[in-house]
Parts: structure tokens; C-alpha cells; sequence
């Protein structure tokens, strides 16, 4: 298949990535696996380290006693790349490397194995921004630490890091800290169908996107693979976008956000406009400014999954407070998202579906483009529907949710399929009531 995309320099912005052609939305812009990539340390128990599949019982690697695996094929499969890590974790235990680091080691290995200028990327990771230079003192430190780690964790399988990256790598990566500073400032979330992050990798060709708060394009992801769609029609030669953030929020939030992470000053289109912000925060500030301060406390609960607590505080609030305040004002919908997620961990099935129906015009309004999140919460609340027998609704939020995720997330994806026959059960179960009723 012929590329549909190029590289290009974009004005104000540096590199970037514009289409070829024609582009409509739904399409598939480019899909690819990563050059390296691991399991986030939070979910290292539940998650096959190869396949990135979750799974109740998963087999652990007997000599690091970290890496876990769904069955032997998995553990085969990935020994070429987790041979060396393996002798390198065993080193380090009982302490395990952050993400970064086993991510940035996993990346030398990578790199040491492929000849040099076998590279079918768009843009080498020679090229990628350390952004060392317009960094905090304080960033800057915090990443000399993880550098210093990963020398330290490389230790049992390369002795002498500083020297073998010279011989081996570009000159632009050969330092440690540039090195753990373009991964953490390239590296992509990886998350699994529910939208939970699962892991992070490096897929370099994408690390060109720039970033537009309302972008054109969204990324899902099979596995480790990454999939670029477009979720609007493109035309050729235009900038294809991708959000680097999770953009329903506040400009002021997304903007510091961005800053801090990515070293840039956002000027798309809705930070300018500042679109959507008066919806927002739409309510009595006095009222709902209440909701807002609970929120860092609920968030903690919501860390800890300390489930009971937070639907207690959340059903309070917003029973009390909440009342008062718009469904669509943005601190309501997060608390609102919050109730959900605890009563679904809860098993409480009607106040779970009380919650997530509460939620869906805030959705509709902030995401009016497809968007992979807005398809995702139609399914949780057609799922609770369906279970507790509104077969009718459900099949009506099935719907909803299909339209968005066919583009979004393509009718290949595992995702669309069983969402597919999730709407086959309800039709079925549809036409056994009428003719039960006849």
C-alpha cells in the first residue's frame, strides 16, 4: 500500500507529517509495530509482557520473576527480546526499573541487533528532540537520576554503556540522559480497548505528528500495534494531527500540560478560540467550585481503588452540591465519570447506569468529532443496559457507539466486532419478546 503520508517541515511547528492524498474519514492512515515497547510496572501482574493481553493467570518467567506471559508460545516468542533484560531485572531485584528505563534499555538492545541504516523509519531516532535545553532544572535532574539508573540496570549486560552506545549508536543518542530524555519525550501510551493505559513504546515514524487539540486523526491501538485514523476527511498535503493529551479539559489546563510535558505553547485553533471553556464551566462558580476542590481528594480514592469510599463521597457531592450544577459542567462530569467507575467495581449495575447515562450529553458536546473515549462510554452504558434488560436502549446505544467506533477504530478492530454482536444479541433477544408477546 502505497504511503499516505510524508514527512514535511510545518510552519511554526518544526517536523511534521502531512497526507499524500485524499484522506476520508474512518480511513486507515498508517498502522505499525513499535521499535521497542513495554508493560507499565502498575499492571505488570495482569498483563502478558509479549501480546500485551490481559489475563487472570499469566505464566511468570522463572529466572527474572517479572516478565509474565500468557502461555508458552508468548514466553517463547518474546525471549529474543527479553534474554538480556531478563539478566539485568534478575540484577536489580527486589528493586524493579521505572518504565522509562526498562523502556530505554529495551531500546539499546533493539538498536545494538538492527545494522545501522536498516531503518525504514520516517524519522530516525537521531532526529528525535531530547528538549534538554528548554527543560526545568528540576526535570533536568529527575532524568540524570533515571539516566544513572539505567546505567546501573544495563550494568550485567553492558558493562561499559557509555562506550558500546558510542560505538553503536548515533551520535545525537550516545549520551545516557539524551538518550532517557527522547524516550520519555517520544514515548507513546499503549492502552487496551477499555482505553487503560497497558504499557508505552516507541514508534519513531509517529513521533513526527504534531499535536492539534482537536485533531484530525486519533490512534488505537491491537496489542502493541498502533493504528492512525483519520476521524475527518483530509486533503492532500494537509498537516495530519493527533492530540497528545487528554483534551477535555480546560485551554489553561491542556496549555500548562503541554508546556510541562512537551515543551511547546498550544496555538490550535480551540486554545485560541478557547472553545468550549464557558460550557465548561457552566453553573454557579460558588457551587461548583466545591466539586472542583474534591476532586484531588477523590482521585486519591480512585488511585488506591478504594471503591466504597469513593462512591460515598461522590454520591454525596453530587447529590447535595451537584444539584445546583449543569450536567456538562466539566468538574460534574468527571465526578459523575468517577460514580460510574466505582459502582461498575461495586457491581451496584442501576447506579452505575443512573451515572453513565449522566454522562453522555457532556460526551456529545465535547467530542464532536469521533472520538475513541466517546465511543468507548456509550459502550460501558449500552453493556449496562443490555444487562439489565432496557434491550431497547441498549440496542439505540450500540448504535451510538458503532458510528463512532467503524471510523475511529475500523471494522476490524476486536473492539467493533464484539460490539457487533452485542447488538445481534439484543436484536435477537428483541424478536423473541415480540413474538413471545403475539
Amino acid at each position: 500500500m502505497a504511503p499516505r503520508m510524508e514527512r514535511f517541515v510545518s510552519p511554526g511547528k518544526g517536523n511534521g507529517l502531512r497526507s499524500t492524498a485524499r484522506i476520508k474519514r474512518g480511513e486507515l492512515v498508517y498502522s505499525a509495530e513499535p521499535l521497542a515497547s513495554c508493560v507499565s510496572n502498575r499492571l505488570a501482574r495482569d498483563v502478558c509482557h509479549r501480546c500485551f493481553t490481559r489475563r487472570e493467570t499469566l505464566l511468570r518467567c522463572s529466572q527474572c520473576k517479572t516478565a509474565r506471559y500468557c502461555n508458552a508460545t508468548c514466553q517463547k516468542q518474546a525471549w529474543s527480546s527479553h534474554k538480556r533484560e531478563c539478566k539485568c531485572l534478575q540484577n536489580l531485584l527486589p528493586r524493579i526499573p521505572t518504565d522509562s528505563v526498562r523502556l530505554a534499555a529495551r531500546l539499546i538492545f533493539a538498536l545494538l541487533k538492527t545494522s545501522k541504516g536498516s531503518s525504514e523509519e520516517l524519522y530516525t531516532l537521531e532526529e528525535h528532540e531530547s528538549h534538554l535545553n528548554s527543560m526545568s532544572e528540576q526535570k533536568e535532574q529527575g532524568l540524570s537520576q533515571l539516566a544513572s539508573m539505567l546505567e546501573m540496570y544495563l550494568q550485567p549486560e553492558i558493562p561499559d554503556l557509555a562506550q558500546e552506545m558510542t560505538s553503536a549508536l548515533p551520535s545525537s543518542c550516545q549520551e545516557p540522559l539524551s538518550l532517557i530524555a527522547k524516550v520519555t519525550c517520544n514515548c507513546f501510551t499503549i492502552s487496551d480497548a477499555e482505553l487503560q493505559e497497558i504499557g508505552v513504546g516507541l514508534y519513531p515514524s509517529l513521533s513526527l505528528l504534531n499535536h492539534d487539540c482537536r485533531p484530525n486523526c486519533v490512534m488505537v491501538f491491537e496489542g502493541t500495534k498502533l493504528q492512525l485514523r483519520a476521524v475527518r476527511d483530509i486533503n492532500p498535503e494537509e498537516e495530519l494531527t493527533i492530540s497528545y493529551i487528554e483534551t477535555l479539559s480546560l485551554t489553561e489546563d491542556r496549555q500548562s500540560q503541554l508546556e510541562d510535558q512537551y515543551h511547546f505553547t498550544c496555538h490550535c485553533q480551540r486554545c485560541d478560540s478557547q472553545d468550549k471553556d464557558g460550557l465548561m464551566l457552566s453553573g454557579e462558580e460558588a457551587t461548583w467550585r466545591l466539586l472542583k476542590e474534591a476532586l484531588p481528594r477523590l482521585e486519591g480514592q480512585k488511585a488506591d481503588s478504594d471503591w466504597q469510599a469513593l462512591l460515598q463521597s461522590c454520591s454525596h457531592l453530587l447529590s447535595t452540591v451537584g444539584g445546583d450544577v449543569p450536567d456538562e459542567n466539566l468538574y460534574k462530569l468527571r465526578m459523575t465519570d468517577m460514580a460510574l467507575d466505582a459502582s461498575i467495581h461495586l457491581g451496584h449495575w442501576e447506579e452505575a447506569l443512573r451515572y453513565g447515562e449522566q454522562t453522555l450529553p457532556g460526551y456529545r458536546q465535547y467530542f464532536p468529532d469521533p472520538h475513541p473515549v466517546h465511543g468507548v462510554q456509550l459502550m460501558r452504558v449500552g453493556k449496562l443496559q443490555h444487562y439489565l434488560e432496557h434491550v431497547e436502549d441498549a440496542l439505540d446505544t450500540f448504535k451510538q457507539a458503532f458510528h463512532i467506533m467503524k471510523l475511529t477504530h475500523g471494522d476490524d478492530h476486536p473492539l467493533t466486532t464484539d460490539l457487533l454482536m452485542k447488538m445481534e444479541e439484543c436484536r435477537a433477544e428483541m424478536d423473541q419478546q415480540s413474538s413471545s408477546s403475539h
